[in-house]
C-alpha cells in the first residue's frame, strides 16, 4: 500500500467518529457548567468566612474552566454541534466564561490546523519556535527576547496573564469587523460579569475567585498545548514536504493522561487524533484512537516524561528534532572548531 493509500484509508477509518450527539453534547454542558458555578457561587458565597475557602473553591473551578473551554474549542470547529448557528451561541457564551473571543480565536486556530509543523507558515495561533539556523542568524536582543519568551517563569507565568489581559483583548490589524466586533463585544460581557461581582461581592472577592480560576485555568492551557508539540522528534517539514497528515500524527503527540485529568482536559491529549479530523467531538476522540491501530503508534508522553519537554527550546531542521540550547551550544562550538 502506497503512502497515498494509508492515508486515504486513516481518515476513512475516523470517519464515523465526526459526527456529534446532541445528547452528549448537553450532558457535557451541564457536567461541565454547573459544577463551575456552583464552585464559583460558592466562592463568592463563603468569602466572608474564610477567603481560603474561596481559594480552595477557585483551584477546583479552574480545571472547569478548562473542561469549558475545550467546549469552546469544540464549537469553533463546528464539531459540538450540527448546527453552526447552536455552535456560534454555545462558543461565545463559553468564550465569555473563559476571556477567549470566538471569531478571533477560531480564525486563529484554524489557521493553526492549516499550518501545523509547516516551517515556512508559523506565526499565527502557535508558541514561537526558532530554528537552530534562524537562532543562529538572530541579534543578541531577538536572542534575548526569545530566550525568555522560552524559560517557563515566562511562558507559563507571565504568559497567562498577557493572554488574558492582552492577546484576547485585542484585534489583528487584518481582521473583519464581525471579529472585531465580536472581540469588542467578549471584552465587554467580562467587564460587566466583573463589575458585577465586585459590586456583589467585593473587588477582594472577585479577584480571588474569578482572578485564581483563569490564571491557573490558562496556565494550564499553555502547558496542553504546548506539550503537545514540542517533543524530540517532532514532525517538522517545509512547505514544498510539508504533509498534514503527517503533521497530524506526527508533529502531535498522545498525551497519556490519569483517567481524572483526562476528564477535566476534554479528551485532548488525543492531539494526534484531532488535529488529523478536527471534526470529531471531544467526547469521541478517545474512542476513535482506541478503534484506529495506526494511530497507536503515535508518540506517547505521559505526565511524568512530559516535563522533559521543557528542555527542548530550538528545532534542528537539518536532525529534525528539537534540542536544548546547551545541544545548540556544542553544536556551534564544534562548527567552529571544524568538527562538523
Amino acid at each position: 500500500m502506497t503512502d497515498r493509500e494509508k492515508i486515504k484509508e486513516l481518515k476513512k477509518a475516523v470517519a464515523p467518529f465526526s459526527k456529534s450527539e446532541m445528547g452528549t453534547s448537553i450532558r457535557q454542558l451541564i457536567n461541565t457548567l454547573v459544577p463551575l458555578l456552583l464552585l464559583w457561587g460558592a466562592g463568592y458565597g463563603l468569602f466572608h468566612v474564610s477567603p481560603i475557602i474561596s481559594i480552595v473553591c477557585a483551584v477546583i473551578a479552574s480545571g472547569f474552566v478548562v473542561r469549558t473551554f475545550i467546549i469552546f474549542h469544540d464549537c469553533t470547529h463546528g464539531s459540538f454541534f450540527k448546527n453552526r448557528k447552536l455552535n456560534a451561541l454555545v462558543g461565545n457564551i463559553t468564550g465569555v466564561i473563559t476571556t477567549f473571543p470566538y471569531e478571533q480565536w477560531k480564525r486563529e486556530h484554524l489557521i493553526h490546523h492549516a499550518s501545523s509543523s509547516n516551517l515556512d507558515e508559523r506565526g499565527v495561533g502557535d508558541i514561537w519556535m526558532m530554528t537552530t539556523e534562524e537562532y543562529n542568524e538572530a541579534s543578541k536582543w531577538q536572542r534575548f527576547c526569545y530566550r525568555s519568551y522560552r524559560h517557563p517563569i515566562i511562558m507559563f507565568g507571565v504568559g497567562p496573564l498577557y493572554l488574558i489581559l492582552v492577546s484576547n483583548r485585542m484585534n489583528a490589524k487584518n481582521a473583519k469587523k464581525k471579529e472585531r466586533l465580536n472581540t469588542y463585544y467578549t471584552t465587554l460581557a467580562l467587564v460587566v460579569m466583573l463589575v458585577v461581582m465586585s459590586l456583589l461581592f467585593g473587588w477582594q472577592a472577585m479577584l480571588i475567585v474569578q482572578g485564581i480560576s483563569m490564571y491557573i485555568a490558562a496556565v494550564l492551557g499553555i502547558w496542553l498545548f504546548y506539550i503537545q508539540h514540542t517533543f524530540e522528534d517532532s514532525y517538522f517539514e517545509n512547505e514544498q514536504d510539508w504533509d498534514y497528515v503527517k503533521a497530524a500524527v506526527e508533529g502531535s503527540s498522545y498525551y497519556q493522561l490519569p483517567k481524572l485529568l483526562q476528564w477535566i482536559s476534554g479528551n485532548i491529549g488525543y492531539h494526534h487524533v484531532h488535529h488529523l479530523a478536527p471534526r470529531i467531538p471531544n467526547y469521541e476522540l478517545e474512542e476513535a484512537h482506541e478503534k484506529t491501530p495506526p494511530l497507536q503508534r503515535v508518540t506517547t508522553i505521559t505526565l511524568k516524561t512530559s516535563f522533559e519537554s521543557l528542555r527542548y527550546k530550538l528545532y534542528d531542521a537539518s536532525n529534525k528534532r528539537f534540542i536544548t540550547f546547551k545541544e545548540y551550544a556544542a553544536l556551534k562550538s564544534a562548527s567552529n572548531r571544524g568538527l562538523l
